[in-house]
């Protein structure tokens, strides 16, 4: 068999899926000032209305047509279509912030990476980060996860940081097991190893490192007893329908297991959020969603002792316009919107405000970077320590953020 043959062979098998997606971390360096060991993003891709749901201006003519509600803390108040996350509001930090991007692909980059697009480097995403400053858990999961959604991956930190994607939350993935008998496996392995070799005295540099890098983390999560973390077949029934029957409420689950196994960072996505028309239909839609995947988390991880030490994160593109347009909907605003966070070191409160509108923040308002530096710091990394990038820029974790003190406990 030669190379050709063989790679067309192993095409469709579990270690050539994976090969672009994740891989082991370089190598663990725990900090000791880390309150986060683990950090969980809700991922609300499309930039959902601040009004709608963390800010509502009630009585306002941007105000829309949902009722504000009280919530358990006493500063904030909720989209009326929030009940159950006004329950947990207790353990909230809503933070009220402002961003230059109103481009969806251009504010996903940034919210992702902490840093706006440029053209001369590819940033990683804060999973990245964790992925190569903390390593990946010893069970054999890899560092950084994604559900329901690719994420953004690790820039010039190598494919061995980006994200292990699964699709379809609370199932296991496909191709986990050898096609072949062991010693068939071994053979194949031999061969790839020997195609690597020679593929890495040939081209050299970093890509040879970042396969072997990759191979080897496939390699050491299908021999995984953590792999069942994927699958909720195991969770009581009302549990699970707690969450909601739904891939971003299985998501979340899902997430509350990998990090009870010490996956660093879980993405959860739920689309659907790019309410150009129809804005309070679809979002009372998507509200019913989130209200109870993102309560019974808050709720589940208390129960287990990991609040804690989980940084639950809470965020979009941006927020939407104050102004209803002639479709009903609200178009894009990154002037003024709303991020969340719980446990994980956290200090619960409404941090922030924006005018009577829902236009402008008014005093002190929030940037990305202070959010990125924020949860780095929380997560024992420090915002500013940098790491040169091939091209020989010194890239840091944040664009120069600072942490929010008053966000933390």
């Amino acid at each position: 068999m030669n190379r050709r043959t063989f790679l067309h062979a192993g095409a469709g098998t579990f270690l050539g899926a994976l090969l672009s997606r994740y891989a082991l971390a370089d190598g663990p360096a725990a900090a000791s000032a880390a309150r986060a060991k683990s950090v969980i993003l809700l991922w609300m891709n499309g930039g959902p209305s601040h009004i709608d749901t963390w800010d509502p201006k009630p009585g306002a003519p941007t105000g829309g047509t949902f009722k504000a509600i009280k919530t358990a803390h006493p500063a904030l108040t909720l989209t009326e279509h929030m009940p159950r996350i006004a329950t947990v509001a207790n353990e909230l930090t809503v933070l009220r912030m402002s961003s230059k991007e109103g481009n969806h692909q251009r504010a996903q980059y940034l919210m992702h990476t902490g840093y706006a697009p440029n053209p001369t480097v590819v940033h990683p995403s804060m999973g990245a980060w964790m992925s190569k400053k903390l390593g990946a858990p010893p069970g054999g999961l890899p560092a950084f996860v994604s559900l329901g959604g690719p994420s953004f991956g690790a820039g010039f930190l190598g494919v061995q940081n980006g994200p292990f994607v699964v699709q379809a939350p609370g199932a296991m993935p496909d191709n986990l097991t050898s096609p072949v008998d062991a010693e068939r496996w071994a053979r194949r392995q031999a061969l790839l190893a020997a195609a690597d070799e020679r593929f890495a005295q040939e081209v050299g540099g970093g890509m040879a490192t970042d396969r072997r890098a990759v191979v080897a983390q496939a390699e050491r999560l299908m021999g995984s007893a953590d792999l069942q973390a994927l699958d909720l077949s195991s969770e009581p029934a009302a549990l699970k329908a707690g969450y909601g029957d739904t891939p971003f409420g299985k998501g979340c689950l899902v997430a509350r297991r990998l990090v009870e196994r010490g996956v660093r960072f879980v993405e959860v996505v739920l689309d659907g959020w790019d309410t150009h028309q129809n804005n309070f239909e679809r979002v009372k839609s998507q509200l019913g969603i989130l209200d109870p995947a993102m309560s019974s988390l808050v709720k589940d991880l208390e129960a287990k002792k990991l609040l804690s030490s989980t940084l639950v994160l809470w965020m979009g593109d941006f927020g939407r316009t104050p102004k209803i347009n002639a479709q009903n909907g609200r178009d894009h605003w990154p002037g003024a919107w709303s991020a969340v966070m719980a446990g994980g070191g956290t200090k619960p409160g409404v941090l922030g405000a924006t005018d009577a509108e829902g236009a402008k923040c008014v005093g002190r308002s929030y940037a990305v970077p202070e959010l990125m530096a924020t949860v780095a710091k929380l997560a024992g990394m420090s915002p500013s320590e940098e790491t040169m990038s091939p091209v020989g820029r010194p890239i840091a974790v944040t664009d120069n953020g600072t942490p929010i003190a008053e966000a933390m406990a």
